[in-house]
Order: structure tokens, then sequence, then C-alpha cells
């Protein structure tokens, strides 16, 4: 859904300018109907039925020094990111997070995530395979751990140095005993269907130092893409220390079918963990106009970091979703 552009009127001296603008506000969002179902030791508890729904309310425009700026709200029921305890500043917002964006082609593009920040390192983090962990987690799962997610976070993206490169950098300050935060990010496209992307960010941990770094390769030729990540924890105490490695390939039947399978390993250091966590997921998206019917099946063995029977899965879903 969009709304054809709402002028609206705003005082620019409040973005460190002297007149005012005129922007537009526009809203896109969409929806999903979904069912899955997880067996295998524990888990046996039935079919789960779920609603997906999200929306993006975004306003701007161009100031009269050349700046563009924007702001965005995303609602997003139920689904509240950024907010981690009840003493977070955005303890009970109604939105899942929200951001405001300063830049222009000359000095590149400064972000400020009020909430829902990701730093330049976690931005990359999601692994080739789509984070197929994170469908199976549970209180004693392993989760693939990663550099600083903040609220009140900046992220600067550089100019256009070179074709093809992009760079990023994000700070967070010191928060709740925690320190302050740096990452960096570059990403390469200037081969046609090669993406490389490079991040390496602190994890923001109190009273310690964490290392965390991301490699993402994909190389796309014809109906065939070819993914493989490595993220890479690095502890000061080395039973904290963890690597994920994941893998991909994708095959395009038509411009509406196509067809997937994934891997990754999650290999923690915690003294309790003596088994890789291994997933692996096939799946299937069928797309027409704004819906996209989705399948997948997926298995998960030692997901607990453990040997442990009752700790082997096996998961499917489907999905009908919708953009507007």
């Amino acid at each position: 859904m969009n709304i054809k552009k709402i002028g609206l009127t705003a005082l620019a001296g409040s973005l460190v300018a002297t007149s005012a603008f005129a922007g537009a506000i526009s809203v896109s969002g969409g929806a999903s109907l979904n069912v899955e179902h997880t067996n295998g030791g524990a888990a046996n508890s039935g079919k789960t039925f779920s609603m997906g729904n999200q929306l993006t309310f975004t306003g701007g425009g161009e100031l009269d020094n050349g700046l563009n700026v924007s702001v965005s709200f995303v609602l997003d029921q139920g689904d509240d990111k950024g907010t981690t305890t009840a003493a977070d500043d955005n303890a009970g917002a109604p939105f899942d997070n929200h951001s405001l964006s300063v830049g222009s082609d000359t000095f590149g593009t400064l972000v400020f995530h009020g909430e829902g920040g990701e730093s330049a390192e976690s931005a990359l983090d999601t692994t080739a395979a789509g984070n197929i962990w994170d469908n199976f987690d549970g209180a004693s799962d392993l989760t693939v751990k990663t550099s600083a997610k903040e609220d009140n976070m900046i992220v600067y993206t550089l100019p256009t140095l070179m074709d093809g490169v992009k760079l990023d950098a994000s700070y967070v300050p010191s928060k709740s005993g925690k320190p302050s935060a740096t990452a960096y990010a570059v990403t390469y496209t200037g081969i046609d269907g090669l993406t490389i992307a490079a991040g390496k960010g602190d994890g923001n941990v109190a009273n310690t130092t964490v290392d965390v770094t991301t490699i993402k390769v994909s190389y796309a030729y014809g109906p065939v893409t070819v993914g493989y990540s490595t993220h890479d924890y690095d502890h000061t105490t080395a039973t904290s220390d963890q690597e994920t490695n994941s893998w991909k390939v994708s095959y395009t039947v038509s411009d509406e079918l196509s067809i997937s399978y994934g891997a990754e390993k999650i290999d923690d250091g915690a003294s309790a963990s003596v088994e890789d966590g291994e997933y692996a997921s096939i799946s299937a998206a069928y797309t027409a106009g704004g819906m996209t019917i989705s399948a997948a099946r997926e298995t998960g063995d030692n997901i607990d970091g453990t040997a442990t029977a009752t700790k082997d899965r096996e998961r499917w879903a489907l999905s009908a979703s919708f953009a507007f």
C-alpha cells in the first residue's frame, strides 16, 4: 500500500537548517499466514498457526542545502526487537524500530537508530542459509552470537569512492556497564553476479573484549546462485568462543518458482557443548503478483550443543505472504 504523496511542512531548524521544506510520507507493508510443525524428542507439540504483519512508515525530503532527510518507523505487533528488558528506554513502545537518516551523494549517509539498530557487522551476520538455527531456538538451544545490536546507535555509509564498493561504520556509546562498541564492513559488487561482504565489530559485552568477524560470498550464474558465509565470535574466555559456517544453493526454475537447499553448523566453545549444532533446509517459493507461497522442510541435530537425542528435531512449514 502506498499513500500518494502527502505534503507536509516541517521546520528544518530542528534538523540544523533555517528554512522549511516539503516532503512526502509513504507506507508499505506485508502480512503472512503461517503453519508449522516441529517433532522429535520432547518437541512433539502439534501444529502451530501464526500471523506475520509489518507496516513501515517513511517520511522525508530534500532540504534547501541538498541534504536528504528521512525518518522511518516500523510497526510490527508482537515483535519489538529493540526491547530487551523492562528497564529499556523503549520498553513497551508500539514500534519494532525507528531511525533518522541524513545524507547526500557528497557526504555519505548517517543513520541514527533510536531503536532496533544493527552494527555494520551484525547487519551481515545472517548466515548464507538464512539462519535455519533460529527456527529451532529454545531456552537451552544454541544461538549465533553477534556484535552490538543496540538502541541509540549511529551507522555511517561513506559516499561512493569506487564503483561497486560500499563502506559502512557504526558506533554505539557505553551503556549499562557495557563499553562503547564500533564496527566496520565493506561490500563489493563490482563483478556481475558476485557479492563479497566482510565485517568486523565489538561484542559490546560488559567487562570483557569480544571481536566478531563475518565474511559472506555469493555468486549468481544464470539460474543458479551459490552462497557461503563464516561467522567467528572471539571472546577473551575460550569457552565463550563460537564459529558458524553456512552454505546455500538456489535454483530459479522460472520467474515465479525457485528452490533451494542450505546447511549450517555452529561450533560452540561452551564447556557443556560437546557436539556441533547442525542444520539443513530444503525450500521452495512461488511468487505471483504480490503473493508468495513457500514451503520448507528442515532438520536440526544437537541443537543445544550436546548429543542428547531429545535435542534432534525435524520441522516443516508452509506460508502465504503478501506485500503491499
